[in-house]
């Protein structure tokens, strides 16, 4: 997921579509929360690492 944000983000910054621009942020921050909770230990969704 946090893949997918940073690469909608570049998409978006080159072709100048803010829908891409946003969606890449949110895709970017979420991912890097699942990211941090996962690593941390936490179970997310059910799986002990989150990857």
């Amino acid at each position: 997921m946090l893949a997918i944000g940073i690469i909608l983000l570049i998409i978006g910054f080159l072709t100048g579509i803010s829908i891409l621009w946003t969606i890449g942020i949110i895709l970017a921050v979420v991912g890097a929360i699942l990211w941090i909770m996962g690593s941390m230990g936490h179970a997310v969704a059910g799986r002990r690492h989150y990857w």
